[in-house]
């Protein structure tokens, strides 16, 4: 079964112009000669937001189940997947250890629900190496962030809101 799903390859960027700041992603989307770019991004959000952002908008994109390849150049995106970072921090309550809440959990719930209908595996890529499709997704997603009229990424506000409130 396994056999007879599609192949895809994935490459992801995100970043942000600050960080905090307005930020975006990129993704190419690969099956055979097949290719789909996305992009988009927020107004007010962080670097590791939009890397897995663009992981989730990508996995999102597949209309069947497929073995895919993810690669992406974000250390943290790729290590929480493939170390089982993710997996831990939701096992004990989405606290990566006893005293720290993990963060960005809005995500990383929604990328485990992306993930479940495929295989994937994930990839390290090293950014700004010169790797052809990298570097497309990272002019994608400084593209998005520039974009003016950025959607709000409610979440990172709405936990910016209560840690300023509590400081």
């Amino acid at each position: 079964m396994e056999e007879q799903k599609k192949q895809v390859t994935i490459y992801t960027d995100g970043g942000c112009l600050g960080n905090p700041g307005p930020g975006g992603y990129g993704v190419i989307l690969r099956h055979g000669e097949h290719e789909k770019r996305l992009s988009g991004g927020f107004r007010r959000t962080t670097n590791n937001r939009m890397e897995i952002m663009g992981a989730i908008v990508a996995l999102e994109a597949l209309k069947i189940p497929c073995r895919v390849s993810l690669r992406s150049d974000s250390k943290y995106l790729v290590d929480a997947m493939t170390l089982g970072w993710v997996d831990r921090w939701k096992a004990n309550g989405w606290r990566r250890n006893k005293k720290d809440k993990a963060i960005n959990i809005d995500l990383w719930e929604r990328l485990l629900i992306a993930c479940r209908p495929h295989s994937v595996t994930f990839t390290w890529l090293r950014g700004h190496a010169g790797h052809h499709y990298n570097e497309i997704c990272d002019i994608l997603a400084k593209q998005a962030a520039a974009q003016t009229d950025l959607p709000i990424d409610e979440e990172y506000e709405r936990l910016s809101a209560i840690n300023a409130d509590s400081h």
